[in-house]
């Protein structure tokens, strides 16, 4: 019997802080029937990967992301981008060859992962693939402000906690939505959201946003860092209220959803919960406006491979700025970037 190839990839058997995170060589997986393998060129890393890593909130045990009372998946990550290395038999619309990007339920710290085909697409030409690893955190920021919030052209929208991995795609969003886009941050970030196109920034070291000023027909809400009664005071008769962050209990999360709902009864005002539902279809409208021009990564740090407990350190600590990268394989500067 053939050995089976191998692969370096960042593994663990339990929850706990990044510490728990091994380099280690293990066993190539094998694409299922409607499955790709890829080549793991760069992958994003994001507070929802530190999340999965420590399993904190609890509830995020009970996900199929989770497990109990171990990790079901050995190999941590999910947004990648990267090369098709082999598809099963049923897969018709990739490969091998073919450059994507996309989101796998785990597996994306690693050189290579196996993925259903329905949860990639073709990488966006004018970005590199560790730009492209950082684009499917973007889709909940679109399904958050054109599902959940139901953002129109022309809608005032605020986004609390603008500088971070939701929050940099939100604004774009945002403007590509034809929204009047305020964006919250901290004084260090004020000039980079600025620049990412938002129309007002508020720094709220020095401004509060619920203080009786503007009121906002759709808030997105990253942060989870300020009390219902402050968003309704920011929200029109009308507004919608979307909440991104689960906070660090899963307790505290359930209440403020149940909370939530019960105000959508008894006002007029709606206060709804993000669950990002990854898609094949939003990654195709991303690489869109990534392709013309209306939105762009905003990559704060690169890690290679072996760091990911650093990467995840860095994530999972205060007020991260836009996306951070982890370089997975190593790929010439020819290959990593086409014409822009």
């Amino acid at each position: 019997m053939q050995a089976a190839e191998e692969m370096h990839a960042i593994a663990r058997s339990k929850y706990g802080t990044p510490d728990v995170l091994t380099y280690e060589r293990i066993p190539r997986p094998v694409p299922g029937d409607q499955e790709v393998l890829v080549q793991v060129h760069a992958a994003g890393a994001s507070i929802g990967d530190y999340i999965m890593v420590t399993g904190k909130p609890y509830l995020i045990r009970l996900t199929p992301f989770g497990g109990v009372p171990r990790p079901r998946h050995r190999v941590p990550g999910a947004c990648m981008a990267g090369r098709v290395a082999a598809v099963g038999a049923k897969v018709t619309a990739f490969r091998v060859g073919d450059e994507v990007f996309g989101q796998a339920v785990s597996g994306a710290f690693a050189e290579y992962v196996v993925v259903p085909a329905t949860l990639i697409a073709p990488k966006p030409v004018n970005l590199s693939f560790e730009e492209a690893s950082a684009v499917p955190w973007a889709v909940a920021s679109l399904q958050g402000l054109r599902d959940v919030g139901a953002l129109k052209a022309g809608q005032r929208l605020l986004i609390n906690g603008a500088s971070g991995g939701v929050g940099t795609w939100a604004v774009q969003i945002g403007k590509a939505l034809g929204a009047h886009v305020t964006a919250v941050c901290s004084t260090r970030n004020v000039a980079m959201v600025r620049g990412l196109g938002a129309d007002e920034v508020i720094d709220y070291t020095s401004t509060d946003f619920a203080d009786g000023g503007p009121r906002f027909d759709v808030i997105l809400d990253t942060a989870g860092n300020r009390s219902l009664s402050d968003v309704r005071r920011a929200l029109v008769p009308e507004g919608t209220y979307v909440s991104v962050s689960g906070g660090n209990s899963g307790v505290a999360w359930v209440v403020r959803l149940a909370a939530m709902g019960l105000l959508s009864l008894f006002t007029r005002q709606k206060f709804k919960g993000l669950f990002t539902t990854p898609n094949a279809d939003d990654l195709m409208v991303l690489k869109g406006l990534v392709e013309a021009r209306s939105l762009k990564p905003v990559i704060e740090r690169r890690f290679p491979l072996r760091e990911v407990g650093d990467a995840l350190r860095h994530v999972g600590g205060r007020h991260p700025q836009g996306q951070t990268v982890i370089e997975c394989a190593s790929v010439s500067r020819s290959e990593a970037l086409t014409t822009r």
